[in-house]
């Protein structure tokens, strides 16, 4: 599996998520090591620590019940409880160098043992007791068994009907099965006994009820039941921006189509306008030529018309070259078309067909005759496309409505984010189409 499929991949979040969780849990333990490492170091179990210290020197006699008793050069006897006989591996006959402390609890009772100093004339290292193999392997052992309990109950809480829609309406029977889950995994929780160093399953102890294993399996399992709140919550806020980005691309598509629509029959019939012109003068080759050029605008037009994506300034002017024949045709040497594009710019983007409505509002909104011939400009200049004609008011103008402008404004707005810009100087009129970058 690829690098990218891996951080997709929800089972190695969970995983992580699962070892954040262990390792949670199980801090208490590992922190009961340290303390109990500190403790011992220090001078042992606090509840002895109770008279004065002794500092006593003797051989040390083990009964079958486990504790023993070192008994000094003047015969008195210490005692030594089980716990530490099997935490420091006292051996019978073993000579040890001690610290002890009056019980205190009733007269006349033994010294109690809080610290060994020397073990057969060596000095004992409490250290030893807690940096074996055999404490990392239970650690190990620990972190283990809680990782894959968490690794399940999460994707229990998680899972899906299919690739893209949560089962959230079982939520709280995922939730039941999650606490029937966590209590098999509490009969089943490895207990560590420090001082012994001995590990069983809960299910194998005289009592039943640990409180310590019973708290981290609480913990662990609400932890999981408020990250599966957090997932669910954070999965339906993306599927509401996917869905409302989904409906933003439909409305612009919808928006652009309708707008692109309402150049073509304006096109469709100055079209056959002219068509029908030049079959009245039977002028055959000029109406061969113009078919082929109208015909390649239309092709153009029918491609692109529904085109939501920006096209190369290159086809537009190709396009605009056709289209202007056909004006060229239509009015003689009555109107001129210059177009200059630097090469530079002709792989810059811009809509489809945003040449057509200038060229045809310069027609449409001025005067053109054979004295006063119509000379339109098309350059590029400083990151724009920049069309201008001089003004030359008809005789009788036409009242135009701006939907032209506003069609071809709405949609630079909806493809490129940005308003074309139109001057009016009384002598000059000059639009500025925006050009993007490829």
């Amino acid at each position: 599996m690829k690098l990218k499929q891996l951080r997709k991949s929800p089972i190695v979040s969970y995983t992580l998520v699962a070892l954040a969780i262990s390792l949670i849990v199980n801090f208490s333990y590992m922190l009961l090591m340290v303390v109990n490492q500190s403790a011992e170091v220090r001078g042992g179990n606090k509840s002895h620590d109770r008279g004065p210290i002794v500092v006593a020197e003797g051989v040390i006699s083990l009964s079958v019940d486990g504790f023993g008793y070192v008994i000094d050069e003047q015969g008195d006897s210490i005692y030594v409880d089980r716990r530490s006989v099997r935490r420091l591996e006292l051996l019978n006959g073993d000579t040890l160098k001690i610290e002890a402390r009056d019980q205190d609890r009733y007269e006349g009772a033994h010294l109690i043992m809080s610290r060994l100093l020397e073990r057969n004339g060596k000095e004992f290292d409490y250290g030893s007791l807690y940096n074996s193999s055999d404490q990392w392997e239970v650690v190990l052992y620990q972190i283990l068994f809680y990782m894959l309990v968490s690794l399940l109950l999460l994707l229990l809480m998680t899972v899906r009907r299919t690739g893209t829609n949560p089962v959230w309406t079982s939520l709280f029977a995922r939730a039941i099965v999650a606490v029937l889950i966590t209590a098999v995994a509490y009969f089943l929780s490895p207990v560590t006994f420090y001082h012994s160093g001995e590990t069983k399953l809960v299910c194998q102890l005289d009592n039943l009820l640990d409180f310590v294993v019973m708290l981290k399996c609480l913990f662990m399992l609400a932890v999981v039941l408020l990250y599966s709140q957090i997932y669910v919550l954070i999965y339906q806020r993306q599927q509401i921006l996917i869905e409302n980005e989904q409906l933003q691309n439909e409305n612009l598509t919808t928006r652009y189509n309708m707008l692109v629509s309402q150049i073509n029959p304006h096109f469709f019939f100055n079209s056959l306008n002219s068509l029908s012109m030049l079959v009245r003068e039977e002028d055959t080759k000029r109406a061969l030529e113009y078919i082929d050029q109208l015909s390649y605008t239309f092709r153009y037009i029918t491609q692109n018309g529904n085109n939501a994506e920006p096209v190369p300034l290159r086809e537009e002017l190709q396009f605009a070259e056709a289209y202007c024949y056909m004006f060229q045709i239509r009015y003689a040497d009555k109107i001129f078309f210059d177009i200059d594009v630097d090469e530079q710019y002709k792989g810059y983007l811009l809509p489809a067909l945003s040449l057509q409505p200038l060229i045809g509002n310069a027609v449409k909104h001025n005067t053109i005759t054979s004295k006063k011939p119509l000379r339109v400009s098309i350059t590029a200049e400083d990151g724009y496309l920049i069309v201008s004609n001089p003004i030359r008011p008809l005789l009788e103008p036409e009242i135009g409505t701006g939907t032209g402008l506003q069609n071809l404004n709405s949609r630079y707005m909806l493809m490129l984010g940005s308003e074309i810009i139109v001057e009016n100087n009384g002598e000059q009129f000059i639009v500025k189409l925006p050009l993007k970058r490829a």
